[in-house]
């Protein structure tokens, strides 16, 4: 019998090969569990050719490693077949681990049919030297090599799909296991050799026309490594851009969470916004159409919410609406939503079983509401007028329902405020009207429809006139001369008084150059500024503008604010009055006393002119109170070395005590009303 002998280098190589080899058939698994349709079908078929080349390599450098006392070769048609086998194998079994589930009786017929597709590999690889006589097998150690083909394949079966998934160390643990599978599958095939007895006399008939194995170890072992590095690198790049790709569909799927979240409530208080609550009341209108019942809306605006904006600053009126909303919110049933739909307006959507419940549950938001919020140190009392719409009868949509519930809180409102009240038909006439005349406000200005009268200041003792107060007037083409308080609310709702007020300064100053070329230079002309006009960054610069155009020297120009305009934001009040300041142009504080006044920013804000509020003067004869407030004032003033104006004399008696107590001018109806400014001039 012929005594073989083995190259432990090449014996050394091919378990290296073995383990490389299983280390990408359990990668290539992974990548095959994560995959879908095309690309599935895909990764097994290269998956297959990767790995059947690699074992087949296995056994054949193993086979290379096993010399005889004869000249060996391998029959190329066969050895061809053995890997087409090692192929099939390998590709069946990657596709048994991709299997959603691998049951006890699949694994054991898996690994049957994967060992015998081992074993066939191996024993036509050795049927490939054709030896003459042919090959005699050991039975015990060929049952055996059997045996390890089939244990070792349910193993990797096993192991493969266990390990398929991407979790913590799951590289390492393949590192390891490929370890174990490339013994196990070496062991095989060294037990398979063990079992081969070769007869004396035999010789290698394929020595002569077959493959040679001076060179065919190296080129083997070449080409295998390349297949498997290209295999590997393929499933670990695959593996970090489907890594990458799930990061960033995380990121994506995050992004649109919050995008939704922003779209659809509002970012102060957390609660829906108009979006999601036409919605919400859409689905409402639904189900009440398919099961009966109804639902109401109550439309909630806050009652002197914005003096606590004013006193107080808007981090204040920031935090307030936030206690608002979470006592609401901590008050609602589970079947009703709560809104904020802008400002300090909220909407609730109350499921109702009769439709007057619904004056229960605008009762309970007053009371809940009238109750003081503790903010910031502050205790702060506000209230809330409601209007209500119930469905079916106030609408039928969304959108009605929402106008009528606000025409509703506006009639409460009109009421007297801190209440709830039902819409009726009568109310929308008036929100009609609103929406006609700011349809109609939007293009007064384009018309030339608005004029400013003027109403008259004289100096004390004298009544010498020293100049003028600039009131604004629309003349509107159906209703007539409109005072501001018909139209200036909704002007600064829409914005529309920016632009309003930069026409006002602009006719202003026309109209005081006029009376400068006419000799009456020592004549003001006062203009109010809105709190939206004042916060505007162009206002400096318009006022510069202005004044330049018509060459009209600065300190002819008073510009009139607020008491709680001038102490919204201080400091940046200060920035803004100084440069007006410095151009010469006079500030006055308009409505002093009725605001917020704080008598260490009062003395920093630089004022040429006080202005004491109508409600004081109104009374004086009368109210003790008042006088002392105008006498505080006016002394007040004087210490600051201001002047003193008081607007709203209406009575001899009014004008004798205000002369007495020292104010510089007076203004109201008793001395002049408001007129255009021809008539002004030949008064």
């Amino acid at each position: 019998m012929l005594i073989g002998s083995y190259d432990y280098s090449l014996v050394l190589l091919s378990l290296c090969v073995a383990i490389l080899a299983s280390y990408t058939a359990l990668d290539l698994a992974g990548r095959i569990a994560s995959a879908r349709g095309l690309a599935r079908s895909l990764w097994i078929v290269g998956g297959a050719l990767a790995m059947g080349i690699g074992i087949w390599s296995m056994h054949f450098v193993g086979m290379l490693a096993f010399s005889l006392p004869i000249p060996l070769g391998y029959d190329l048609t066969i050895t061809l077949l053995s890997l087409g086998i090692a192929m099939l194998a390998s590709g069946f079994a990657l596709w048994l681990v991709s299997q959603p589930e691998l049951p006890a009786w699949q694994l054991g017929l898996g690994a049957l049919a994967m060992g015998t597709g081992i074993a066939a590999m191996h024993y036509i690889g050795m049927a490939a030297l054709r030896m003459q006589p042919g090959i005699d097998y050991d039975p015990l150690l060929f049952g055996l090599s059997l045996l390890i083909a089939v244990v070792a394949s349910g193993a990797a079966l096993w192991i493969a799909f266990r390990l398929r998934r991407d979790t913590p160390y799951v590289r390492v643990a393949r590192a390891g296991a490929a370890v174990i599978m490339g013994v196990a599958i070496v062991g095989m095939h060294f037990t398979g050799m063990a079992a081969a007895n070769f007869a004396e006399g035999s010789y290698c008939a394929a020595a002569g026309s077959g493959l040679g194995s001076g060179w065919l170890a190296s080129l083997v072992v070449v080409v295998t490594l390349a297949v498997l590095a290209i295999a590997l690198l393929t499933s670990i790049l695959d593996a970090r851009l489907e890594a990458r790709t799930a990061l960033l569909s995380q990121s994506l799927a995050r992004a649109n969470a919050e995008l939704t979240e922003l779209a659809l409530h509002d970012g102060l208080t957390k609660l829906p916004n108009r979006l999601l609550l036409e919605d919400r009341i859409g689905q409402s209108i639904l189900k009440v159409q398919r099961n009966g019942g109804h639902f109401a809306l109550l439309f909630m605006d806050l009652d002197g919410f914005k003096p606590v904006n004013d006193a107080f600053g808007h981090h204040i009126g920031d935090q307030l609406l936030v206690a608002v909303a979470q006592r609401l919110r901590a008050n609602l049933r589970a079947q009703d939503s709560l809104a904020r739909i802008g400002g300090d307006e909220f909407v609730l959507l109350a499921e109702l079983r009769q439709a007057d419940d619904a004056a229960s549950v605008a009762g309970q938001v007053v009371s809940l509401l009238s109750q003081p919020f503790r903010v910031d140190e502050h205790e702060l009392r506000v209230s809330t007028s409601v209007g209500i719409a119930v469905y079916p009868g106030d609408g039928s949509n969304q959108q009605e329902l929402l106008i009528n519930a606000d025409a509703a809180m506006y009639h409460a409102k009109g009421l007297g405020k801190n209440g709830y009240s039902f819409f009726e038909r009568s109310m929308n006439t008036n929100a009609r009207q609103q929406l006609q005349l700011l349809h109609d406000l939007r293009a007064a200005l384009e018309r030339g429809e608005f004029l400013l009268y003027y109403q008259p200041k004289f100096a004390t003792g004298s009544e010498r006139m020293i100049g003028a107060e600039a009131l604004l007037r629309w003349q509107h083409p159906q209703q007539g001369l409109l005072t501001p308080d018909r139209f200036i609310g909704l002007a600064e709702k829409t914005g529309l008084i920016i632009a309003i007020g930069d026409w006002v300064l602009n006719e202003a100053c026309r109209q005081m150059r006029l009376w400068y070329e006419q000799g009456r230079r020592d004549w003001r002309v006062a203009v109010n500024l809105s709190a939206l006009q004042f916060c505007h960054g162009e206002l400096v610069e318009s006022v510069r503008r202005t004044l330049d155009r018509h060459g009209l020297p600065a300190n002819c120009l008073t510009l009139e604010i607020t008491e709680s305009t001038a102490m919204h934001d201080v400091n940046a009040s200060l920035a803004i009055l100084e440069q007006l300041a410095g151009m010469g142009v006079d500030i006055a504080i308009d409505d002093f006393g009725t605001g917020y006044s704080s008598l260490l920013y009062l003395k920093r804000l630089p004022a040429n002119e006080l202005k004491i509020d109508r409600g004081f003067v109104r009374d004086l004869e009368h109210d003790g109170d008042d006088a002392a407030i105008v006498s505080a004032i006016v002394a007040l003033g004087q210490a600051l070395d201001l002047r003193i104006v008081a607007e709203g004399v209406e009575t001899r008696q009014q004008q004798a005590f205000l002369t007495e107590l020292g104010c510089d001018s007076l203004q109201g109806y008793l001395l002049g009303q408001p007129l255009p400014p021809e008539h002004l001039s030949a008064a």
